[in-house]
């Protein structure tokens, strides 16, 4: 069957060609793999095909012949045969894109228009980019790129169709996900920055002057724009930047600061949307952060109800965003654990780093000041502090260790403060990690705040167990009433039952080096050297 199809594509009239193809496109439009089709005869296929689209006369079966490339390159064998110039030029041709580099007024494009054609032309295009490492190779030199970034410049004309604004992108993002050579040259030669900031900025003036929603076609193509921004500026060295580029990220920051704020028909469409945002600002340089924020507008204020949103004299309706889409993750993860929440962990970790305000504010939202919520353990409860806690056990490491490090973040990296909200059993992994099991700082801040508590926090402070980080009822003590002799045998049944653990392999005692972090004990006594010095002293809980 599949050889009759082939020789009547070879050899048969338009109107058979028509008809079988259209059929063979019907039968097989959820058909993803080709058992039947054996490597020449697909190859044969595919080079009959494309001889078609070559033949000027034959522009009624267009459509069709691409409707077929486009169902067969959906697997990746036999693309060999359309993996070469002439083949990828004809489907460029056909995509509009066939710019020719000596002609940059615009009439180099394809004289082919119609957009059924052309979105059927783009699609394949996207196929074989995708599954053929050949395409991927001529599309980086052949002006594929070239006549995108071109067509970029038309995007403001309103009969553009839409689905040939997103598969151009789309096109885009499969090269720069998989070409790393394609980056810089889209970034730096073809100011290809520039022209993607401008199309996510068409998209929310449009909506903004139409006073409606953004639609979810136009959500789809702001995820496309968003996802080559993230492939063209993972590798940004913010060290070794100049003025106009740090122009460039401070307005993108910007863009991305409406782009949390739009109105959006959907809230699938809204979460997608913002996830992409968040992937994004994790590349961004540290001082472009301050766009997210921006002083406090006294006339609409009042009107838009933001009084909550605020803080020091900035309006963070943005930052708000950025906590509930965390909240939103925690509650009901997307895909695993580490998709979901490490993207918007890192991106929080990031911008509390960066911006002092920011930090302050995310504080005050994510660990307000202790009541009577310490007589349960921190990772018990809604808030989003205990949320955060209930992921420092988490098997996923990244995640774990991004949850502890956000609420550091927050803590200014104050061993006493941050133990206080969590708990030094739910602390100790990061404590660890960093050598700081003894108390202290991490990290070095240039301001300093007092960390107040409330009435009843400090009411119930003396009897908060710190391991647990829980307010406990005072316990009797198991020694009152034994003489000196009975508490050292007790102590020294310890002793012995400890080494006994050990030996066996089953615990490993350890203790904390002069660097902060813990090292195993060859034997249990060493539990006692140091007993009795005075403890170390941690600072202040400033802020």
């Amino acid at each position: 069957m599949n050889e009759a199809i082939v020789e009547i594509v070879r050899n048969g009239s338009e109107d058979e060609l028509y008809s079988n193809l259209i059929d063979f496109n019907v039968k097989n439009a959820q058909v993803f793999h080709f058992p039947d089709f054996t490597v020449e005869l697909k190859q044969s296929f595919f080079e009959t095909l494309f001889h078609r689209l070559s033949d000027k006369l034959q522009s009624r079966t267009y459509v069709t012949c691409l409707e077929t490339i486009r169902i067969l390159s959906r697997e990746k064998s036999g693309l060999e045969s359309v993996a070469t110039e002439n083949a990828l030029k004809t489907l460029l041709s056909h995509a509009g894109l066939a710019l020719s580099l000596e002609d940059e007024s615009g009439e180099g494009f394809a004289t082919i228009q119609d957009a059924v054609v052309i979105i059927e032309a783009q699609k394949c295009l996207c196929n074989i980019i995708f599954n053929c490492q050949a395409a991927q190779r001529i599309c980086s030199t052949n002006g594929c790129i070239e006549g995108i970034v071109h067509r970029l410049k038309t995007y403001k004309d309103p009969t553009l169709v839409h689905e040939i604004k997103f598969f151009d992108m789309r096109i885009l993002f499969v090269l720069t996900a998989l070409c790393r050579d394609v980056r810089p040259k889209l970034r730096q030669d073809l100011h290809g920055l520039t022209y993607l900031i401008e199309v996510l900025d068409l998209t929310l003036r449009s909506a903004d002057e139409a006073e409606r929603r953004v639609s979810d076609p136009e959500v789809d193509l702001c995820c496309e724009v968003l996802k080559i921004l993230f492939n063209i500026t993972v590798a940004t060295d913010s060290s070794n930047m100049d003025e106009e580029e740090e122009a460039h990220f401070l307005r993108l920051v910007s863009v991305l600061h409406d782009l949390l704020l739009c109105q959006t028909a959907t809230k699938e469409k809204r979460d997608e949307l913002h996830n992409h945002t968040v992937n994004l600002l994790t590349n961004m340089p540290r001082e472009s952060y301050e766009e997210l924020v921006a002083p406090v507008n006294e006339d609409t204020t009042g009107a838009a109800e933001q009084k909550d949103m605020e803080y020091d004299g900035k309006n963070m309706e943005a930052v708000v965003k950025l906590l509930e889409f965390l909240e939103n993750r925690l509650e009901v993860p997307q895909q695993s654990l580490k998709e979901s929440l490490a993207p918007v962990l890192h991106c929080l970790c990031q911008i509390c780093r960066a911006n002092r305000s920011i930090r302050k504010f995310c504080r005050l939202k994510t660990l307000p000041y202790l009541r009577s919520e310490v007589k349960f353990l921190p990772q018990e409860g809604n808030l989003l502090r205990n949320k955060l806690c209930r992921m420092f056990t988490s098997p996923v490491v990244e995640v774990k260790e991004l949850a502890a490090d956000f609420l550091f973040v927050l803590c200014k990296s104050n061993v006493t403060r941050f133990v206080k909200y969590t708990g030094y059993g739910n602390a100790a992994g990061l404590l660890a990690q960093r050598g700081l099991m003894c108390g202290g700082r991490g990290e070095e801040y240039l301001s300093e705040s007092e960390d107040s508590e409330t009435e009843e926090y400090s009411e119930l402070k003396d009897n908060i167990n710190p391991v647990t980080g829980r307010w406990e009822l005072p316990k009797p003590n198991p020694m009152e009433g034994m003489s000196d002799e009975q508490k050292e045998y007790e102590a020294m049944q310890l002793v012995e039952k400890l080494d006994k653990l050990q030996r066996a392999g089953v615990i490993q005692p350890t203790k904390i080096s002069e660097g902060g972090k813990p090292v195993p004990m060859e034997h249990v006594a060493e539990m006692l050297e140091g007993v009795g010095e005075p403890p170390h002293s941690s600072g202040s809980e400033s802020d």
